[in-house]
């Protein structure tokens, strides 16, 4: 868990990088409605919790450098008795001095009286600007309430100033303990992987091998980072495949990528195995060679090193092998150069890991593509597509094969987070075995 101290550590240094004049204000997420008058599982904005740790709707966190005293404030809602009756614990303003390290909170009915008097003074507005329309406009009301006083000389900030870049950039590093919370959530994931393996029978049906995975991630207090895709036969072939509902046959393959979130810290890994436990020799060929392609792709997420780098790897890899099963014609240098590959492995090898499954962070700076640094997560997930609709000889069609996990970069090499979900055949035919 990430602890208070933490959290106050990232205001402050946000606080300094945004200057000694400025206020930064961030609204929390809304609680959004499902249907009818049931609400969605709140998820707070990743952003706003980075810098707080609160997971309640209704607040506003402010923090002003240049004040003596209550520099980090917190709006929320204050505690009510029959609030509590129907949806449990409430913070409170004095749980989120008490709790969270905030020098001072006040009831978020108080906002539009107090806003405009902590930004008089304040020479630049720093905030999340375009993302919210609704609180843009309310941020503009503060400070028109501050040029509309009657007699009174207009002391209302002059300039504004997007936060999202820089509170992405702190995002993008990763601290000790957010490593710990990224490995806990990564091996959450991979005992629901290994759950599914060992289940995996014809006849099931995908949504009944996600239950296998729900159920190993309540039992862990955690839920998914994203909604599963388990895909099996052809379905292997669609990238953002989530429907879950057609029967696993016998002989084909199931593409399973499923990540827990653990403290707000989000895992992401894919396994594909065979529907019966035992690799056909050519879905095991075709395995191979993208286990091949993660394996030489992983090498090469080194501190120095650039982003597209490990990308490059996995592509040259995985080039000779199409051209290796006679799927593509020509040489090497040609598959690569005219980038004929993507027509069975479009996507990129990776992106980066964090508060959100997506990441916040650049790929590429000026139209360069950025240097690997130490603790920054990010996953690695070759892939080879072959549907039935494809050009491929037909022994190869029908077959789709992901494998991801989630690599910390450090001084001393790729540390894999998620290495203990099975991924050679050896290792998951083991499994499957039981």
């Amino acid at each position: 868990m990430i602890k208070t101290n933490e959290y106050i550590k990232r205001r402050k240094q946000l606080m300094k990088i945004a200057g000694k004049n400025s206020i930064t204000i961030l609204s929390s997420r809304p609680a959004l409605i499902r249907n009818g008058d049931v609400h969605h599982y709140y998820r707070q904005d990743s952003d706003f919790y980075y810098l707080s740790g609160f997971n309640e709707p209704e607040a506003v966190l402010v923090l002003i450098p240049n004040r003596t005293g209550q520099q980090q404030i917190l709006f929320c809602r204050e505690v009510d008795p029959k609030k509590i009756i129907w949806d449990g614990p409430m913070v409170g303003t004095q749980g989120a001095v008490d709790n969270y390290g905030f020098d001072a909170a006040f009831d978020i009915k108080e906002v539009d009286r107090r806003l405009p008097l902590l930004l008089e003074g304040c020479e630049k507005v720093c905030f999340k600007i375009g993302e919210n329309n609704e609180f843009d406009q309310k941020l503009a009301g503060w400070v028109k309430a501050i040029d509309t006083r009657v007699g009174e000389k207009s002391n209302a900030p002059e300039e504004f100033m997007s936060i999202s870049h820089v509170i992405h950039d702190m995002r993008l590093y990763k601290s000790h303990t957010e490593i710990k919370c990224m490995k806990k959530s990564a091996d959450i994931a991979a005992s629901a992987h290994i759950r599914m393996m060992q289940n995996c029978q014809p006849g099931m049906y995908e949504f009944e091998l996600q239950a296998e995975y729900q159920h190993q991630l309540m039992r862990q207090q955690s839920h998914s980072s994203y909604p599963p895709i388990i895909g099996s036969g052809e379905n292997n072939n669609i990238m953002h495949y989530i429907n879950n509902n057609k029967q696993m046959l016998d002989g084909e393959l199931v593409l399973v990528d499923a990540g827990a979130e653990y403290d707000y810290y989000a895992s992401d890994v894919t396994r594909t195995y065979p529907v019966n436990g035992k690799f056909s020799a050519r879905q095991k060929d075709l395995y191979e060679l993208v286990l091949q392609a993660q394996s030489d792709a992983i090498n090469e997420v080194q501190v120095g090193k650039h982003w597209i780098d490990f990308h490059e790897a996995a592509a040259k890899t995985i080039s000779q092998g199409l051209l290796d099963f006679k799927i593509l014609q020509g040489s090497l240098d040609e598959v690569l150069e005219e980038k004929t590959y993507t027509q069975y492995y479009m996507h990129m090898t990776g992106h980066w890991l964090g508060l959100d499954v997506h990441d916040v962070g650049d790929y590429r700076v000026d139209d360069l593509w950025v240097e690997l640094e130490e603790n920054v997560v990010l996953t690695v997930e070759p892939g080879l597509y072959i549907s039935e609709n494809s050009k491929a000889p037909k022994k190869w069609r029908g077959m789709g094969v992901r494998i991801e996990d989630d690599i910390q970069v450090t001084k001393k090499g790729p540390v894999i987070l998620s290495k203990n979900a099975p991924k050679t055949v050896a290792e998951i035919e083991q499994t499957m075995r039981g």
